[in-house]
């Protein structure tokens, strides 16, 4: 009998982790969330997005002010565009710049929105045309071991 309600208490516990996990994943997961009718759609084309998926943050001095909402290629000028949905009580400039950039050195991507100086504000359908690509590490690193390279071939 005692060995009894010891597995259930156990039992218990485990299922109440279990729950609690749970429930902070899809915390986590549908934090800042924005809903279709929330907010305003404004694009962007990219040279390189790097690892950015759908639903990555877009962020403007650290808060999460959109969602990437759909990213597709573009057969005419062979480069991402990318879709944002911006919230509705956040406004920026026309002439804002984006870029994608990583949460610390292999984190996961997001998009950065810096706002410009232009009084008119983006609406539902512009196009960002100031982008910078993503940083993409293994590219950096290759460049940098063919300076070394070149620089040790040049001195001998």
């Amino acid at each position: 009998m005692h060995r009894a309600t010891v597995d259930l208490w156990v039992g218990v516990f485990v299922t109440v982790g279990f729950l609690g996990l749970l429930f902070l994943a899809f915390k986590v997961g549908s934090a800042s969330n924005f809903s279709a009718s929330d907010g305003y759609v404004v694009t962007a084309e990219f040279d390189n997005i790097g690892g950015l998926k759908v639903k990555a943050p877009v962020k403007s001095a650290g808060v999460v002010v959109g969602r990437v909402e759909s990213i597709v290629f573009n057969n005419h000028s062979l480069r991402a565009t990318v879709s944002m949905r911006i919230g509705k009580k956040f406004e920026f400039p026309k002439d804002s710049s984006v870029s994608v950039l990583t949460a610390g050195l292999l984190g996961e991507q997001y998009v950065g929105l810096d706002g410009g100086g232009d009084i008119d504000l983006l609406a539902d359908g512009d196009k960002i045309v100031l982008t910078q690509s993503a940083m993409v590490l293994e590219k950096v690193i290759g460049q940098f071991l063919f300076n070394k390279a070149s620089e040790s071939g040049s001195n001998n």
